[in-house]
């Protein structure tokens, strides 16, 4: 039986494998072996909202072994180290213990077709003293690592009530990440009165954006940028336009024009690239992002038994621009690969990728939510905000919930979700 490897659990992979399963696997076509270095996946774009503290990885998380097996793939945990593609394997690292006892030995997992779906990483545009002082928000342990750091900050401030200054958190990188991220801040300092800090509030917490070109949200319709604008500088949250970093200390940030800007918190998420892990297997043709360039049909092009899929794949289109690292790039890719794969096994031609824009939005906590719908459908972009972007920004999450679970489980998924919020506190403090 062949075997077809997903290296990466997360938007993309975990949709690929799940139809998959659902096809070759069910039939006995294939064997599909998802391969990621956490147990968990959680929704990328949720990340912000597991380091403000208004989620948590066990009511919306999915564990992949679990999900392994009632889906009929296999789950292999482990980091991927090099690809043999002589020998059409992959070579996993040593699994190791938090006292540093090896679990599993280095281990090899042949392929018949590989895909890689790393994902993508922070890009610091080898900024001095990123890696050093920042919290990124890359991978749910480093979501959880700034959270128990923005907890012990607030346990600080509500100990020492007047006497302290207040809390800064600055944010370099004003996409949708910085600024979903810096409204949520502002939503938790208020609920932390309620939850047993009675000195805390939103008063307490100053939340500085930096975006070192001339608008918040470059990617997106300046209407939108505006917009999300409005309503941070109505929260009280600084925005610094046109303000460039040149260096990182551990009191904060310098400006190119040589100002510190101090702050108790430090996040860098001023834009993404894929890892530099592609560069070190010197196997794959990469672009200035790093991402694997690859076939119409999202083969690379090194090796037509390599696909690539999501943030770390390279798509050049028509107009010149690359397809944008977006969960609905992620989705697409994997509904159209998980057909391609069919094909082949089929003996059927494959289809050649094409990215279609839905549009983006924005979600600023609980005060706005702005957006653009429809995005290439329609001739002109359709701006919404309010609850119907709200609704529709929900959707997005629903869909994935859908094509990982299955609209049944999906849907009593959703309703458990919504009796929790009901129930559990809406302030994580662990």
């Amino acid at each position: 039986m062949k075997k077809i490897v997903v290296v990466g659990g997360g938007a993309g992979g975990l949709e690929l494998v799940t139809r998959l399963s659902k096809t070759l696997g069910k039939r006995k076509l294939a064997e599909i072996i998802l391969v990621d270095r956490s147990r968990t996946h959680v929704w990328k774009p949720l990340l912000h909202e597991v380091a403000a503290g208004v989620i948590n990885k066990a009511s919306d998380g999915v564990d992949y072994r679990m999900h392994a097996a009632q889906h009929h793939y296999q789950f292999q945990l482990g980091n991927m180290s090099y690809i043999d593609r002589d020998n059409q394997s992959i070579y996993l690292d040593p699994l190791y213990d938090e006292d540093g006892l090896e679990i599993l030995p280095e281990r090899t997992v042949e392929y018949d077709y590989l895909v890689m779906a790393i994902g993508s990483v922070t890009n610091d545009f080898g900024t001095l003293g990123v890696s050093e002082h920042c919290y990124c928000l890359d991978s749910l342990i480093q979501a959880e690592r700034f959270h128990r750091a923005l907890l012990n900050q607030l346990l600080k401030i509500n100990q020492e009530g007047v006497t302290k200054k207040k809390i800064h958190v600055a944010i370099v990188g004003a996409g949708a990440t910085g600024t979903e991220l810096a409204a949520q801040l502002h939503h938790v300092s208020n609920l932390a009165r309620a939850y047993g800090m009675p000195e805390m509030s939103a008063d307490k917490l100053q939340v500085s954006i930096l975006e070192a070109g001339p608008r918040i949200l470059p990617a997106l319709p300046e209407r939108i940028a505006g917009s999300a604008r409005r309503a941070l500088t109505k929260l009280g949250i600084e925005v610094r336009e046109n303000t460039r970093v040149q260096r990182v200390d551990k009191e904060g940030f310098v400006t190119a024009e040589d100002v510190l800007i101090e702050a108790d918190l430090m996040v860098w998420s001023a834009g993404v690239k894929a890892p530099e892990f592609l560069t070190d297997l010197n196997l794959f043709e990469l672009n200035k992002a790093n991402q694997i360039l690859v076939t119409p049909a999202l083969q690379s092009t090194v090796d037509n038994k390599i696909f690539a899929i999501g943030d770390c794949c390279g798509v050049l289109q028509k107009d010149g621009s690359w397809v944008p690292p977006r969960a609905q790039s992620a989705h697409q890719m994997a509904s159209l690969l998980a057909k391609n794969l069919q094909n082949l096994f089929m003996h059927k031609p494959m289809q050649a990728y094409t990215y279609t824009d839905y549009g983006s939005l924005v979600h600023l906590s609980k005060y706005s939510t702005v957006g653009s719908l429809m995005g290439k459908l329609s001739n002109s972009t359709m701006f919404i905000e309010g609850r119907l972007a709200k609704m529709v920004y929900v959707s997005l999450y629903n869909m994935h919930l859908f094509a990982v679970h299955g609209w049944f489980k999906g849907f009593l998924m959703l309703l458990m979700r919504k009796v929790s919020n009901l129930v559990t506190p809406k302030l994580k403090l662990h």
